[in-house]
């Protein structure tokens, strides 16, 4: 989504970000995004089925074809693309995946987690993938940095 929304004014169908969207543009190949971010081809396709599937991508098949956006990236919350990958238990389920856990019978974490998962609902909710820096994405496209650092290597 990241990647998709990082395309911007330069999008598959030179489209503005801000712009709606247009069934008949040119879409970005799942292909290419798996090459381009190093991901499984199958595994990205099956993710982007699940972003498909709730609404914020629009696919078709064929030479062509690809994925593309349902919105402008100002219009996607965040939680939206974590509920429809994850589902919704990062905001509703046990930190500590104990059955059972609420106000009755609360784990050790259970009011730390309940505020803690508040903010991180509040935060998804209104950060919208255009507020998304993509400049973490450079190191995934281009290939020149590592993304994770070598701790391997003492420090002096």
């Amino acid at each position: 989504m990241l990647y998709l929304a990082s395309l911007g004014d330069e999008g598959a169908d030179g489209a503005g970000a801000d712009e709606a969207p247009d069934p008949t543009r040119e879409y970005v190949s799942i292909r290419a995004v798996s090459d381009e971010l190093g991901i499984g081809f199958s595994f990205l396709t099956k993710v982007f089925q699940q972003l498909n599937d709730a609404g914020l991508l629009i696919s078709k098949r064929g030479p062509g074809g690809g994925v593309a956006l349902t919105r402008p990236p100002e219009q996607v919350p965040l939680y939206d693309i974590i509920v429809a990958i994850d589902g919704d238990d990062l905001f509703e389920e046990c930190v500590l995946g104990l059955p059972g856990c609420g106000e009755a019978e609360p784990c050790p974490l259970h009011d730390h987690w309940t505020e803690a998962r508040g903010r991180l609902e509040t935060m998804f909710r209104n950060t919208t993938l255009a507020e998304v820096p993509d400049v973490r994405l450079t190191p995934f496209i281009d290939g020149t940095d590592d993304p994770v650092p070598d701790v391997s290597e003492g420090t002096s």
